[in-house]
């Protein structure tokens, strides 16, 4: 019996991953071996950045926090205790989004945190 090549479904899948790799620099774009590299380091990177994405924004709302709660007299930590002590029950997303666009109502939630911390 002939040996039988995998013309139709290896020409399918190299299409399909020149095409994922479209606009990567040199023979990644062009080269089926290094292009299928370059997509499955690119898959696992998002794999692993959109967990890391969740970090890097809550590290961002805590700075921003930690800034509008200082120039209300507070500390980032004084704050978020003084909140827990007061059952004031706002994600850091929200602190984080009133410090930057609201400051009045931020200060009146950071002097709530300051009555029950003092």
């Amino acid at each position: 019996m002939p040996r039988s090549r995998p013309k139709v479904y290896a020409h399918q899948r190299h299409k399909k991953v020149l095409k994922f790799t479209k606009g990567q620099f040199g023979s990644r774009h062009r080269l089926f071996r290094r292009a299928n590299e370059a997509m499955l380091k690119s898959l696992f990177y998002a794999y692993r950045d959109r967990r890391n994405r969740k970090r890097d924004f809550r590290s961002l709302w805590i700075a921003r926090i930690n800034a509008a709660s200082r120039l209300n007299g507070l500390s980032y930590s004084k704050l978020v205790h003084g909140l827990k002590l007061a059952n004031v029950q706002v994600d850091r997303k929200v602190l984080a989004h009133l410090a930057v666009h609201d400051a009045a109502t931020f200060g009146k939630i950071a002097n709530l945190a300051k009555a029950q911390v003092s």
